[in-house]
């Protein structure tokens, strides 16, 4: 029988990363700052594994194995088969990351026989200066950007923006991108693990080697187009389920809650994701107790569970994330 799932976090060591996940950690850490967690995924070699109830042990790919469209969904399993399609992080800058850039799916299956990374940032919390590198502060070029590389000054072209916590962007692939110092960030993105970086301030790795950059690969995808913002604007309403991102990839809204409210999932051929943004939330799918959701937790509604109660421990906000057809 299955219920909503929790999953062991899997954690990241990298340069950039800060000590606001190290309370995931479910066994003593070194030194080394943790930038990632990893909430739900099925990118190869790291496979989410159920942390709750009579399932626990089992990963994500077995589950679907077994259970197939009743825990995703049937289009969706007909679409991926046992490959889960989306990746649910948490992300604690504490020193700026790389600019970046991802292939769209087109240019991911020619290359690396992969799906390419349409991603979004929900802003959990941010120091007062905190600020998200999206595109370009003008039109350009490929060879503009490239010089500009050469020369140290592609930080000249860049749109620096500031943010704070709250806020919503959309990072379509092809679009230049960075989280900078200070950001606590959810991101929600397709199944890939794929990462062109073409600036890294000089930084060295945790063993002393230069990171690797892809600037001849990321050259070919950057949109050199001007995009005045890529801020998604929404007004939040108390125990509604408002609308952030709707792309053929994912659907994201968020409920901000203080009152018990019921889900009804009927209509939709889906799993669901929660991923806990503030307060807690006890989900509860019917079964024989509720599944808390606090902040900084996710977890998986199966899809043939339709019918869910969400209770607001105390004032709370969760993201919700599904596939439409």
């Amino acid at each position: 029988m299955l219920y909503p799932l929790k999953f062991h976090p899997i954690l990241k060591s990298t340069p950039w990363g800060g000590t606001r996940l190290l309370a995931k950690s479910e066994r003593p850490h070194g030194p080394e700052p943790i930038g990632e967690s990893w909430e739900i995924s099925a990118v190869e070699e790291h496979v989410s594994v159920i942390s709750n109830g009579p399932l626990a042990g089992n990963n994500l790919q077995e589950l679907i194995e077994i259970y197939m469209g009743d825990l995703v969904g049937d289009a969706i399993y007909e679409r991926f088969g046992i490959e889960f399609p989306l990746l649910i992080k948490y992300i604690d800058a504490r020193a700026d990351l790389s600019v970046q850039v991802h292939p769209d799916d087109a240019t991911a299956r020619r290359r690396h026989n992969a799906y390419g990374k349409t991603e979004m940032w929900y802003v959990v919390d941010a120091d007062p200066e905190a600020s998200l590198i999206l595109g370009f502060n003008r039109p350009t070029s490929k060879t503009e950007f490239l010089r500009c590389l050469r020369e140290g000054r592609v930080m000249e072209l860049v749109h620096a923006e500031r943010t704070r916590a709250g806020e919503c962007f959309f990072i379509p692939a092809g679009l230049l991108h960075a989280i900078r110092k200070g950001c606590f960030i959810a991101e929600i993105q397709q199944t890939s693990d794929i990462t062109y970086r073409v600036y890294d301030y000089d930084r060295r790795d945790l063993n002393g080697n230069p990171r690797e950059l892809h600037v001849e690969l990321a050259s070919e995808v950057i949109d050199y187009g001007y995009h005045p913002s890529h801020r998604v604007n929404y007004t939040p309403r108390d125990n509604r389920s408002i609308r952030l991102v709707a792309c053929p990839y994912f659907t994201t809204s968020l409920l901000t809650l203080n009152a018990p409210i019921p889900r009804d999932y009927t209509c939709l051929d889906s799993f669901v994701i929660y991923m806990g943004v503030e307060g807690a939330v006890a989900v509860d799918a019917g079964g024989e107790e509720p599944v808390t959701v606090t902040r900084g937790e996710t977890l998986l509604l199966p899809a043939l569970l339709k019918n869910v109660t969400l209770y607001p421990v105390e004032p709370s906000k969760l993201l919700e994330i599904f596939i439409e057809e």
